[in-house]
C-alpha cells in the first residue's frame, strides 16, 4: 500500500495532541497542566450524587472521549475512582473517600469550631459533637464530653449508621428522594435498639418530618438510654454537610428536655456555619 492510500484517520494521536484537546473551548475542565486538569476533574466528580459513565462525563465537560478515558484510568488506577460490577459506572474510590474524611477531620478551622463545641456543652450541661456524612455513615469530626459522673464517650473518628443517627436523618432529609433512596437500600438498617427504624418506609416517614421540623431526634435508637437532638450547620450555598448534635443519657435528659437545648444548638450551629464561611461568630 502506498503513502497516499495509508489509512491514516486510524492512527493514534500522539500525547501532546490529546492535552491540547482538554483546552478546546467549551470544556468545562481548566487547567494549564495534566495535573490540575485531573484535579478539576475530581472537583466535576465529587459533586456527583450517583454513579457515572465515561460518555456522561464526556457530554457534561466537553472533553475528548481518548482523553478524558485516560484521565478516568489514572484517577482508578491511583485508587480514586473505582469501576462498578457491570464496567461501565464509575464511583468514588476508598482512596478519594479517605481524603475527604481527612480534611473533615484535620480542617484548619476545627480549633475554632471546638471553641464553640466547649461552649454549648457548658451551656446545656451535656455532650456535644460535630459530624459529616461519610458514605452512608456519620463521622464524628469533633466531640466535647460533659463533665457529668454518666456519660457516653464516643471520640472523633467514630462512625453511627445514617438511618438511626439525629444527624444521619438529617442529612438524609436534604438529598434528593433518588439518592436518598439508593443509599437506604444499598444499606443494611439494622436494628441497634427495639427502637431503630429498620424499613425504608418507615425512614421515609421519619425524614419527612424532620424536613418539616428543621431539626432531629435519635430517641434511643443507636445506644439504649440514649437520647440525641441535632440541627445543621446552615449553608446558604446549598445542602449542608456539617451537624451540630447534643447528646445524653435518657435519665437525666428526656426527648421533651432536649427539645429545650434547641435554641442554644442552633445558635452553635449558625456559628460554626460563620467559622466555616470564615466570617466571625456571634458569641
Amino acid at each position: 500500500m502506498n503513502s497516499a492510500t495509508q489509512p491514516q484517520a486510524s492512527l493514534p494521536r500522539d500525547r501532546k495532541d490529546a492535552d491540547r484537546d482538554t483546552s478546546k473551548e467549551g470544556s468545562k475542565i481548566e487547567g494549564d497542566t495534566p495535573a490540575q486538569r485531573l484535579l478539576a476533574l475530581l472537583e466535576v466528580i465529587a459533586a456527583k450524587d450517583q454513579f457515572f459513565t465515561l460518555q456522561g462525563l464526556v457530554e457534561e465537560t466537553g472533553l475528548p472521549k481518548p482523553t478524558l478515558h485516560r484521565m478516568l484510568q489514572q484517577l482508578e488506577g491511583s485508587g480514586m475512582l473505582q469501576r462498578e460490577a457491570d464496567n461501565r459506572h464509575y464511583s468514588k474510590g476508598s482512596r478519594l473517600r479517605r481524603l475527604a474524611e481527612n480534611l473533615l477531620l484535620n480542617d484548619t478551622v476545627q480549633g475554632a469550631r471546638h471553641g464553640v463545641l466547649n461552649r454549648l456543652m457548658e451551656e446545656v450541661g451535656e455532650s456535644c459533637n460535630i459530624t459529616a456524612l461519610s458514605g452512608s455513615e456519620v463521622l464524628y469530626l469533633d466531640r466535647v464530653e460533659t463533665q457529668a459522673p454518666l456519660r457516653f464517650y464516643l471520640h472523633p473518628g467514630s462512625r453511627v449508621p445514617v438511618h438511626c443517627s439525629a444527624s444521619g436523618k438529617l442529612f438524609l432529609a436534604q438529598m434528593p428522594p433518588a439518592q436518598r433512596r439508593r443509599l437506604l437500600t444499598g444499606t443494611p438498617l439494622n436494628a441497634m435498639t427495639r427502637n431503630t427504624l429498620t424499613d425504608i418506609e418507615s425512614v421515609e416517614a421519619e425524614i419527612e418530618q424532620v424536613r418539616q421540623q428543621g431539626f432531629a431526634l435519635d430517641d434511643e435508637e443507636f445506644l439504649p438510654g440514649l437520647v440525641c437532638i441535632a440541627v445543621l450547620a446552615p449553608n446558604p450555598d446549598g445542602p449542608s454537610n456539617i451537624g451540630v448534635a447534643i447528646q445524653a443519657p435518657v435519665m437525666r435528659q428526656s426527648r421533651e428536655d432536649m427539645l429545650k437545648h434547641l435554641p442554644a444548638l442552633e445558635r452553635a450551629a449558625r456559628d460554626i456555619a460563620a467559622i466555616q464561611r470564615g466570617a466571625i461568630p456571634s458569641t
